[in-house]
């Protein structure tokens, strides 16, 4: 199928949609400049896409054992329609359509297979000599599970020999437990393998900053949004996220930053390190006896994020493209088909060469392009305004910006190199947006006046400037009704032009909490005992220090131990009136109170199964000393508001 031409079909003969949303839809001549600027589309990545296709779940939903939805496919099956509605980039669209193509998916005959589209990853199975090899077992237990389920029905029942765990992100070990349990692994000693670095960072990477982060992640994958051409389509790594339990197991097997030859269950594996680039901890794997090539999310069928609009810390663009260079010249010569964590596999050695040489120009493009401007003299915002449309992505699909974009990326470049700050002086130490706004208010001459300026701007299609006029009169007048429905219709336009999915779905869902039209939250994935449990002791107490009330706390000192008998560990605080320090592996002798407890009965309260009173009228917790002094210590971190406001004061 040639979906160049469905693209174009898209643009033509489609009913206005009424209200604001007819408003914000692109015009043909708008869309047509769109379809101009994309790569020509030979159909191969259709065919990729589907090639090798086995089986599917029925309807693509998994269920828990008590009826809730962990994964529904079928909410998506307005993608089946070929042409692009007029909420939807384009290219958007293609990227979604071939993201739902889900089910079981042979990739060499008899020898390794992949189940895609129900979860954002794809996990990946090989044949070894006494079982199955499991790469990237999905977030959730569930949705592992069910996949699992899928590929034995069809390529038969084999134990689990391996696990590898390509990178740190729980989208790619989250589901063990669904395939594998660890009394069975332990039992079997069945090797867990990861790269160097992944027990640190796996758990980690959200335990300090995750409340925030989880805020943020809601509008970038879009949760309060409906699926649908008006609503959330895509996300660019694949269709969304799974809802169930997030598990880990300990790896038995890293590999080490140098990479190599290694055997796991009869079958060769070559590794290379990719520790700094989309992870703390990765690694790419080349299958030499079945001429595979697994680029993990190195490289994937779009641009990756430098810095992902969740939060996280700054990736290296540089060494993200040199990486790819050295699988490129490591492999590129003789790998036979390409695959990874996300997204579809690339078929023929020609092919996967020019894959990679592609995807390894677009990060250097990112990188080298944000160092020469800003040695020019551009600032933050300026080395990504107007800049030229990379040949990378003018030429593939691949390398085009459905997930991380140019523009962000760059700007998280600058970042990386030089902070926050631009330089200018009056961007130093600006006003919070609140005092700012009501000081655009008062210079427009009033609200009313802003407004009218905002609507003028949009009149004239100008988005980003009118959401920017009307953002301040938002944040000054949080209650202006005018204000909150005409800042939606901006970003809803700026949604529906967006060809990044978590772009659409960050404007969309802002959009909609200033229209009060966000779905009823859903529950999250949660995070297992298993999980819980390999987060380490000193990480929880750090965490904890965050929460500490300081404006509260007044002149409180206070020196409080924790005993863990069961983990033998020691752990004393220090309150010293707004500050409160943990010291892991010490005991303070000055201490007011002991607190005695297992490290299993703190994983108990931290999941919700318990709380610190019945711990202590049970007797599993003991207080030595000041026990009202440690009560009015805990009183002192009041938990995060998992929904606070972001587009709005």
């Amino acid at each position: 199928m040639q979906m160049k031409r469905v693209l174009k079909a898209g643009a033509m003969g489609i009913a206005l949609i009424s209200g604001a949303a007819a408003q914000a839809q692109l015009s043909d001549a708008e869309r047509a400049a769109v379809l101009a600027r994309l790569p020509a589309d030979d159909g191969s990545d259709m065919t990729d896409a589907t090639r090798g296709k086995i089986a599917e779940i029925p309807g693509g939903v998994i269920k828990t054992t008590d009826g809730k939805t962990v994964w529904d496919a079928s909410a998506f099956d307005f993608l089946n329609a070929e042409a692009a509605p007029a909420t939807v980039h384009p290219s958007l669209w293609r990227q979604a359509r071939l993201n739902h193509i889900h089910g079981l998916f042979e990739i060499v005959p008899g020898k390794v297979w992949q189940l895609r589209g129900y979860d954002i990853a794809v996990m990946t199975i090989i044949s070894g000599k006494t079982g199955w090899i499991v790469v990237d077992p999905l977030l959730t237990e569930e949705a592992a599970a069910a996949a699992m389920q899928l590929a034995e029905s069809k390529i038969g029942k084999r134990p689990i020999s391996a696990v590898l765990f390509s990178h740190s992100h729980a989208d790619h070990f989250g589901g063990v437990g669904g395939i594998l349990s660890p009394d069975d692994a332990k039992k079997r000693k069945v090797q867990i393998v990861a790269p160097h670095g992944f027990a640190e960072e796996a758990v980690s990477e959200n335990v300090l900053a995750g409340n925030a982060m989880t805020r943020r992640s809601s509008y970038m994958f879009g949760t309060a949004l409906a699926p649908g051409a008006q609503g959330r389509v895509d996300n660019g790594l694949g269709t969304g996220l799974s809802i169930g339990t997030t598990g880990y197991m300990a790896p038995t097997m890293l590999i080490g930053p140098e990479g190599g030859l290694k055997v796991i269950d009869g079958v060769r594996f070559d590794f290379l390190d990719a520790a700094g680039t989309e992870a703390p901890a990765e690694f790419l794997f080349y299958l030499p006896d079945f001429k595979v090539l697994h680029t993990t999310e190195v490289a994937v069928k779009t641009l990756h994020n430098i810095l992902t609009l969740r939060g996280a810390q700054v990736r290296d663009a540089l060494r993200w493209s040199k990486i790819i260079d050295k699988a490129l010249v490591k492999w590129g010569g003789e790998a036979e088909v390409q695959i990874a964590s996300h997204n579809w596999p690339t078929w023929g050695q020609a092919r996967v060469a020019a894959y990679l040489e592609n995807q390894r120009d677009a990060y250097r493009y990112v990188h080298d392009r944000t160092l020469g401007r800003a040695n020019a003299g551009m600032t933050l915002h300026e080395v990504a305004d107007g800049i030229a449309e990379p040949a990378a992505q003018q030429a593939a699909y691949a390398a085009r910006g459905y997930y991380g974009t140019i523009n962000h990326n760059m700007k998280a470049t600058y970042q990386r190199y030089y902070g926050w700050w631009d330089g200018v002086p009056a961007n130093f130490n600006p006003l919070p947006p609140v005092a700012a706004g009501k000081g655009y208010v008062e210079l427009a001459g009033g609200a009313d006046k802003l407004l009218e300026a905002g609507k003028k701007a949009q009149a004239a299609g100008n988005h980003r400037w009118a959401a920017e006029l009307l953002n301040h009169l938002v944040f000054a007048e949080p209650g202006n009704a005018a204000a909150k429905a005409a800042l939606a219709d901006s970003y809803e336009a700026l949604g529906f032009a967006a060809e990044s999915g978590i772009w659409r779905n960050y404007y969309l869902a802002g959009a909609a909490t200033l229209r009060g039209t966000e779905l009823p939250r859903k529950g999250a994935s949660t995070q297992s005992r298993s999980f819980i449990s390999a987060i380490p002791t000193a990480e929880f107490f750090d965490a904890l220090a965050t929460r500490f009330a300081a404006e509260r706390a007044g002149n409180m000192r206070a020196r409080i131990n924790f005993i863990l008998p069961d983990t033998k560990e020691t752990l004393g605080i220090m309150v010293n009136g707004d500050v409160e320090v943990p010291r892991y592996g010490a005991t303070l002798a000055d201490a007011n109170a002991t607190v005695t407890l297992n490290r299993k009965d703190f994983d108990a309260i931290v999941i919700g199964e318990t709380d610190f009173p019945t711990l202590m009228r049970s007797g599993a917790m003991k207080i030595d000393g000041d026990s009202g002094l440690f009560l009015r210590w805990l009183m002192l971190h009041p938990p995060f508001d998992p929904a606070f406001a972001v587009v709005t004061p």
